[in-house]
């Protein structure tokens, strides 16, 4: 081995460590945020940042970086054949045996539904009822709301038309149901409570594909006895990072 290929192989380490750095929930970084989520030291931080901008690895944001628009044609092509619902399957039951509840994954399907499509069902003997294929309207529950929330034509096909009620605290205004869908983009998750079914709770994050466009809603939900909401906040960094480790390895970005 030649004394230039260990440190090829160090340097490509944090190159990867700087990407690795950004997250859905933290798509533009500080040279400071950079190093203290890596180690590197701040000059090597520096020199490296300063390489992969121009080469269009990172793209400029002021005084910070993101993460590069060139990447996106990579990503593009990396995506190309994937498999969603294989690559969901061992994510979708590690949150199911971390928080003992189910997991699911959901995607938005023509006529104002959003359908099951993947789903690690809890082992207890109480719980929410959920297969695949299962369809539930968009207006309803948190998926529906991650799903309607960075796709502003479907929400807006979605709100001009009838929001039927399913329970007493199923959402029926469109402004109202409009104000909620702006929290969630700004918060990055959702959570109801007995928005489609009396006694259910669910949380959910959205998975972005290469275009940084919603692809599909992963999910927990339980019955609000054992999974209510304070349990739901206590999850969302967990499905956050479940969801931005699925965008990641779909390709996926976030929208610009």
């Amino acid at each position: 081995m030649t004394s230039e290929g260990p440190k090829r192989l160090l340097v490509l380490g944090k190159i990867t460590d700087i990407l690795d750095a950004f997250t859905l929930q933290r798509p533009v970084l500080g040279l400071g945020e950079i190093q203290q989520a890596t180690g590197i030291p701040t000059s090597t931080v520096q020199r490296l940042v300063s390489n992969m901008v121009a080469e269009g690895l990172l793209d400029r944001v002021g005084d910070r970086v993101r993460i590069g628009i060139r990447m996106a044609y990579w990503a593009g092509a990396a995506a190309r054949g994937v498999d969603l619902l294989e690559l969901a399957g061992p994510l979708l039951r590690e949150l199911r045996d971390t928080t003992g509840e189910t997991a699911s994954l959901f995607r938005a399907e023509a006529g104002r539904h959003r359908v099951c499509v993947a789903v690690a069902e809890t082992r207890h003997a109480l719980r929410r009822e959920m297969h695949v294929g299962k369809v539930i309207p968009l207006h309803t529950g948190s998926a529906g709301r991650v799903l309607l929330a960075w796709a502003p034509e479907l929400a807006a096909e979605v709100l001009a038309g009838p929001l039927p009620s399913l329970t007493e605290y199923t959402v029926t205004d469109p402004e109202t149901l409009r104000a909620l869908l702006d929290d969630t983009r700004r918060d990055g998750f959702a959570i109801t409570v007995a928005e489609r079914d009396d006694g259910g709770s669910g949380l959910s994050a959205p998975v972005f594909d290469h275009a940084g466009e919603v692809t599909a809603a992963l999910t927990i939900s339980g019955p609000t006895l054992r999974f209510g909401r304070s349990e739901c906040e206590k999850s969302v960094d967990l499905l956050a990072g479940a969801a931005d480790r699925l965008t990641r390895t779909l390709g996926g970005r976030p929208p610009g």
